[in-house]
């Protein structure tokens, strides 16, 4: 089987073009590939398919091999894919996500895509929908109780659940330890994505983030589309910021009129590669 190695911002999935390649259980080989000593290495599987809504459809499995519904960095490499390897000339592109339709504008430099912006839609913030377990209409500077600390939450989905943190300094946060807690509390049915953010003006953010079903990872596209609006929200930012993440930077400008979040990122392929079954359903 054919596959692409891909990455935004440090963020990267096995891609495998589904127009040509038959993928029969993308659960378990999503945890076959991201394993990073005896797989490629990955932060989860990204199956490119046909769509009768869109242009393309993306379904995402995470390293544990449950199913996302959507990825801001994963969409960018899509995009960069679909249009480096011939599938599109197109500039402007739809793309089908268990989010919903997404549309995405390339930049192109010397005949490869070299910036993404992603209309990432309209910001999900009533807690039944993200979901939360709570009975409030919106959850902003929320205090929670988590392994016996008090923190404040705000709570976004941007196609999957997001819980946003404000911290001092995110350099020596204990995410290892904080970050599951936060992934598993009874508050979560659905666990949640956590970013902990440290503004640093009215324009620039910190951010590290810990991944349901992943852990902590080198970026996040939604997670930093939802801690722009967590931002905004809480009145400590304009209304674009750049995030820093430890993988690299990522632009996100909430439109309020439109109530439509857009981020602009990179997209690079690591390499292609190829990987055989053998009995037992182990890859070399």
């Amino acid at each position: 089987m054919k596959f692409t190695k891909m990455e935004g911002l440090g963020n990267d999935y096995v891609y495998v073009n589904c127009l040509e390649e038959t993928v029969v259980d993308p659960a378990r080989l999503a945890v076959k590939v991201s394993d990073r000593h005896f797989g490629i290495g990955s932060d989860g599987l990204i199956l490119i398919k046909p769509s009768e809504i869109a242009d393309f459809c993306m379904d995402m499995y995470n390293a544990d091999g449950s199913r996302a519904e959507m990825c801001g960095n994963g969409i960018r490499c899509v995009a960069k894919y679909v249009y480096d390897y011939g599938l599109t000339t197109k500039t402007s592109i739809s793309v089908e996500t268990l989010a919903g339709v997404k549309y995405l504008d390339l930049k192109i430099e010397d005949g490869k895509v070299k910036l993404v912006t992603v209309n990432m839609g309209a910001p999900e913030l009533r807690p039944a929908k993200i979901p939360v377990r709570s009975e409030k209409e919106i959850l902003v500077k929320e205090p929670i109780e988590v392994a016996g600390e008090r923190y404040e939450i705000t709570c976004v989905s941007m196609g999957n659940p997001h819980c946003i943190v404000f911290v001092e300094d995110t350099e020596h946060f204990p995410i290892e330890t904080i970050g599951p807690q936060f992934e598993h509390h009874a508050i979560f049915p659905n666990r949640v994505n956590t970013e902990f953010i440290q503004v640093l003006d009215a324009k620039t953010v910190n951010m590290r983030v810990w991944e349901r079903g992943t852990g902590e990872t080198l970026a996040c596209g939604t997670g930093a589309c939802a801690s722009a609006v967590a931002c905004i929200l809480n009145g400590l930012t304009e209304n674009e910021i750049t995030l820093h993440l430890l993988g690299g930077d990522l632009l996100v400008r909430w439109d309020r009129e439109e109530n439509l979040v857009y981020m602009t990122g990179p997209a690079r392929v690591v390499f292609d590669g190829e990987i055989e079954e053998e009995k037992g359903g182990q890859y070399v």
